[in-house]
């Protein structure tokens, strides 16, 4: 028999991704080895099969709706209001869907709603348009699958292509992942350290962290309710004493954990036998949200939240991730949550060692988000590195993971009632959650004083830094169990700030900010900052922050803008510092120093009369030097750069099937961060210009740098960059593949609007690339080509690039031998192409000291995400000619003919939704149109109030300093 394979939404996740881009297939067989599931595939055009490894998998439950409401309403209310809605429309054909589980007894703010086809539109926008819905979004069943490593069995030293992995599905609404799994290769925390492979002898982890010197005080855990939220747990467990409650929110008619996730998740918190948890004696309250079919519902996870508000839950650990900080219904929920007083700890995500893959929920400021080590305390290389890429293009992320501990080989309870050994985030997360939980037992007396801000101030406060490792890979230290006691056994309601210090000449830990000096005239250098407020669930800044340089430091120097929110909620808020040096330090050269003052206050608790208030203290130190020559300046265009989320943008190259999107960030100290370390190395000066071209003197630099654009520009912006080459700027321009039939061949079905749902552009943007290179008649073609090359003693890969269409006849052309990679990709018969004209170069000649254009149809060779032969020796080169004029002789020794094989360019697919997301775009009564171009960002220097006083010791930068006032 054999069962067709519906490619519907996110199916791209479970299926690799050049399987979509045939036709119609079938299964043929559904083998396993080991663990792992494999389907045995056969195209019924082609007859090719091919072995699919079972993923990830997302889709929308057709015709039915999460209708969220304003606030928490009773069954009888919530059934009068959607009624009102609906049949004040007309709509006739609905009826909202029976939730049995344990939230059914209590007010809830959201219904399940099923529309009929016929009449979902209208419906829709008539429950949008009741005054107590809050927001209308498709239901979501979601598999996924997760991965392990299994060190308990005999071939757990195997790290090669035949290892036994172990895998489940589990699953939590889009492009979420379980965060269990790896294996283990370990990023080395010194410079001059090389890497080793280690296995670590099983240990208590919790003899590790020395949780047996509270159990001696008495503290066991006693008083707290932990929840976890997995795939459930038996009843019978011999390794736990206090199963206060367990549910199930899923369909299935069980309690028990018939994958074993939850069970050792649970047992990493609260064992009692063999592998012992750190809180043996809290009540563990189990949430059975997964199935044993690796199935999960949006409505499950926010019924279950629901739940754990309402039993007062005080610490909740979630072992899931996924790239999708824009999840709405998800990302408020845990808002909410915290906002009532749940600490969540969360893993930070498997997505290492690649920076700025962040995972949500771990990533969001009210969230306690763990990174893993190995018991060498070096950084486990699959875990997830930042920045936080929320404040892209225009901003700058914050400081995450929070914290760091062992998420290696960490010995666990088992669903045999014995022990295993797991790794991955997803176990450093447990191993917070129940030191977490150890804790708040331990100071059950404070009240009022213990919450998710606290908890989070001590854990930071007291982690213990690792020498050679930088903040967005540890954050602040590894976890240093006894010494948060000790804070939070004296803690003060107070404020706090995360970095703590800021200074810019420290390495490792400062990077990337200690790579490179302060200079007049660069792009204010950005350190985004997370407020936590530990006197209340809300706050705000009183007045405005103050900046105060020190005079025998050479404050003044400095100029700093400050922005910040106006609330501080839930727990937290943040404050953006923009820090430049000032014009009378042009020629100077040495350190600045001072500090930022600020006031946080939040309303009286119970019993108070007066609000709280807490002053803190930022220290800021930084590096000048002169003005760099204009030529060794080159500006990074950020500006143009669009991601997941929110919109359907493909991975640069091709052949990565597993991870279709491109989320990373596209940013210098993100997936560009190699290559942003060459040329600092290279003696070159890198700014980034989150503005459009209208918005930078053209005359401080010597190369603008745009690397994978995918969005549109501005008019005014490219005449602005046509007038700039003219007057002695520089372009170098790194593209990417781009065809609408490609483009249409990975698109997959959205059964929430019935509509075909395609990528908004392709890895570029070349349609709008052609618009900005049309000054200098160059143009990028339409089809993609892949292959290996050698140019001079360089070995290069080309990974799904662009070739040149049209370039000046005056210019030079290098041409390679490559495939056609795009009719491999629509079912053809692949051609080697000679001379694929891939590299060009172009002197300008409409002024005397005109600048040099120069276009590369690939970016890959850049990228970490997709890098497999760098090619920065190439950059280099290139530099060189762009700076100097200078021609490297490879250039001149390879340059080919250019023949002209393209009439006509590629155009924008019709239909496409890039206007949804771009800064350029508006769709105007169904007409796309250009935006008004926006003013340039204006940044207002603070006041500085000097002060003649020197600047505290190194030492002393490293604590925040505190000054509480509580009334």
């Amino acid at each position: 028999m054999k069962l067709k394979v519906r490619l519907r939404q996110k199916h791209f996740w479970c299926i690799p991704f050049l399987l979509l881009l045939t036709h119609t297939w079938s299964v043929e067989a559904l083998e396993e080895q080991s663990d792992d599931k494999w389907l045995k595939i056969r195209c019924n055009d082609t007859s090719h099969v091919q072995m699919v490894k079972v993923k990830f998998s997302s889709q929308v439950v057709r015709n039915e709706y999460i209708v969220a409401f304003n606030d928490y309403y009773k069954t009888n209310t919530r059934e009068k209001f959607i009624t009102a809605a609906l049949n004040g429309s007309g709509v006739e054909n609905w009826r909202i869907l029976t939730r049995n589980n344990p939230a059914s007894d209590y007010p809830s703010d959201f219904d399940v709603v099923l529309l009929e086809e016929t009449e979902k539109l209208s419906g829709l926008a008539a429950l949008n348009r009741h005054p107590s819905v809050r927001r209308v979004t498709p239901q979501r069943v979601v598999h996924r699958t997760l991965k392990y490593v299994n060190l308990t069995d005999s071939k757990a030293d195997c790290l090669g292509p035949g290892c036994t992995y172990h895998t489940w599905q589990s699953s939590r609404p889009l492009r979420r992942a379980s965060l269990a799994f790896n294996n283990q290769f370990w990023q080395s925390t010194g410079r001059h350290t090389s890497r080793r492979l280690l296995r670590a002898i099983p240990r208590q982890i919790t003899a590790i962290l020395q949780a047996d010197a509270l159990w001696s005080m008495g503290i066991t855990g006693t008083g707290v309710k932990v929840a976890v939220f997995d795939t459930g747990l038996a009843k019978t467990h011999p390794h736990f004493k206090k199963i206060k409650e367990r549910t199930n929110w899923t369909t299935e008619k069980t309690l028990d954990d018939g994958l074993g996730h939850g069970t050792f998740v649970a047992g990493v918190i609260a064992s009692s036998q063999e592998c012992l948890g750190f809180a043996p004696d809290a009540e563990l309250h189990i949430f059975r949200v997964f199935t044993n079919n690796q199935v999960s519902y949006t409505s499950w996870f926010l019924d279950a939240f629901n739940y754990a508000i309402l039993k007062k839950i005080g610490v909740l650990n979630l072992s899931i991730g996924g790239p999708d900080f824009m999840d709405h219904p998800f990302v408020d929920k845990v808002w909410e949550l915290t906002a009532n007083k749940v600490i969540m700890v969360s893993a930070i995500g498997n997505d290492g060692p690649l920076y700025g893959t962040l995972n949500n929920p771990a990533d969001q400021m009210d969230v306690i988000g763990v990174g893993g080590i190995n018991f060498e305390d070096q950084i486990a290389k699959f875990s997830s590195r930042g920045m936080t890429t929320w404040e892209l293009p225009q901003g700058y992320g914050r400081v995450k993971p929070d914290i760091v501990t062992y998420g290696s080989a960490v010995r666990g309870s088992s669903i045999k009632g014995s022990c295993r050994t797991l790794s991955g985030t997803s176990v450093a997360s447990p191993v917070v959650a129940g030191a977490v939980t150890l804790l708040a037992s331990g100071v059950l007396h404070r009240g009022n004083a213990i919450n998710p801000a606290s908890m989070k101030q001590a854990l930071m406060a007291s982690a213990r830094r690792l020498p050679g490792v930088n903040m967005f890979e540890q954050g602040h230290g590894k976890l240093d169990l006894l010494k948060a006691y000790q804070i939070l056994n004296s803690y003060k309601p107070q404020a706090s700030l995360s970095p703590s210090y800021v200074d810019l000449t420290e390495c490792q830990y400062m990077w990337p900010y200690c790579t490179q000096s302060l200079y007049y005239g660069a792009v204010p250098t950005i350190v985004n900052v997370t407020i936590l407020n530990g006197q209340g669930v809300s706050g705000r800044v009183i007045g405005k922050p103050q900046w105060h340089p020190y005079t025998p430091q050479f404050g003044q120097y400095l100029d700093i803008a400050l922005t910040f929110s106006e609330l501080l909620w839930p727990w937290s808020g943040w404050m953006a510092v923009s820090i430049a040096a000032a014009q009378t330090a042009s020629n100077w050269e040495g350190i600045a120093q001072g500090h930022i003052a600020l006031t946080i206050e939040s309303p009286p608790e119970d019993g108070e009369t007066e609000p709280r208030q807490s002053s803190v203290k930022l220290a800021i130190k930084a590096k000048i030097i002169p003005t760099p020559p204009r030529h060794k300046r080159i500006l990074w265009d950020q500006y143009h750069n669009l991601r997941y989320p929110p919109g359907y943008f493909p991975r640069d190259n091709l052949r990565m099937k597993n991870d279709p999107l491109d989320w990373n960030g596209d940013h210098i100290h993100t997936n560009f961060k190699d290559m942003y370390q060459h040329l600092r190395n290279s003696g070159y000066y890198l700014e980034v210009l989150g503005s459009p071209f209208t918005c930078f003197d053209a005359s401080q630099y010597g190369t603008v740098l745009l690397v994978d654009a995918e969005e549109e520009y501005f008019p005014e912006e490219v005449a602005k960059l046509k007038r700039d080459v003219d007057n002695g700027l520089s372009l170098l321009v790194f593209a990417d593949w781009y065809n609408v039939t490609v483009m249409k061949k990975v698109k997959f079905y959205d059964e929430n609007t019935r509509q075909w749902w395609m990528p908004d552009t392709g890895g570029a943007n070349v349609p709008a690339l052609n618009d900005l290179l049309s000054s200098w008649g160059i143009a990028l073609g339409d089809r993609v080509f892949e292959g290996d090359f050698t140019l001079g003693d360089h070995d290069m890969y080309y990974g799904s690039g662009t070739a040149i269409a049209r370039f000046p006849e005056n210019g030079i052309i290098i041409s390679q031998k490559l495939k056609d990679q795009g009719q491999e990709i629509l079912g053809q018969e692949t051609e080697t192409t000679e001379n694929v004209p891939i590299l060009g170069l172009l002197q300008s000649r409409a002024a005397e000291k005109s600048g040099r254009v120069i276009v590369y149809g690939d970016s890959n060779c850049l990228d970490n995400s997709h890098l497999q032969k760098d090619c920065f020796w190439m950059l280099d080169a290139l530099l060189e000619y762009t700076s100097t004029g200078h021609l490297p002789s490879i250039f001149k020794d390879h340059q080919s003919q250019f023949i002209n094989r393209i009439t006509d360019l590629p155009q924008r697919m019709e239909g496409n939704h890039l206007y949804r997301y771009s800064k350029v775009l508006e769709n105007h009564m169904d007409t796309l149109q250009t935006r008004a171009l926006p003013p340039c960002p204006h940044l207002v220097w603070a006041q500085p109030i000097p002060l003649n006083k020197s600047a505290p010791t190194y030492q002393s930068l490293q604590v925040t300093e505190v000054a509480v006032s509580v009334h």
